[in-house]
């Protein structure tokens, strides 16, 4: 592949934050399920960086990333079809996890409601690019 090949993925993956949040709310919630989907599949992190001076950075995912956002109903749809399906990495945030302060507090609040109650504020997929599209119907980008 040369450089001016752009790669072909059967994946796609796609974070969906609440329409009226604060903009360090949707920063911090995309760099938390980035995480999620980062550590879902190990063949989605590319190589380590390096510039001209041979400095080496971090390796970042291989494949692009959509963000958009959506109203609850949307994203409680959204979730439901992602977690419905077996080839589809599902990641969730809650508003809840805004007030916690480490993972275990995090994992216990989610722990504490149903599924159809999470006050999702996002989520991020990664699935077959069918599939994910199918469940972030009616998401817009994110602007």
């Amino acid at each position: 592949m040369t450089e001016n090949t752009a790669p072909s993925f059967d994946t796609k993956v796609v974070v969906v934050v609440r329409d009226g949040l604060a903009a360090w709310q949707e920063l911090n919630v995309t760099a938390f399920l980035m995480t999620g989907i980062a550590t879902s599949a190990p063949a989605l992190v590319g190589e380590p960086y390096r510039d001209a001076d041979g400095t080496t950075y971090l390796p970042m995912l291989r494949q692009p990333v959509m963000v958009m956002s959506a109203d609850a109903e949307t994203l409680g749809r959204a979730r439901a079809k992602a977690a419905a399906r077996d080839d589809v990495a599902l990641a969730i945030y809650t508003r809840e996890l805004f007030t916690t302060s480490h993972d275990a507090a995090n994992r216990a609040a989610v722990a504490e409601v149903a599924a159809s109650d999470l006050d999702l504020v996002g989520i991020a997929l990664r699935g077959p690019r069918n599939a994910v599209d199918r469940a972030v119907q009616g998401a817009v980008f994110h602007r």
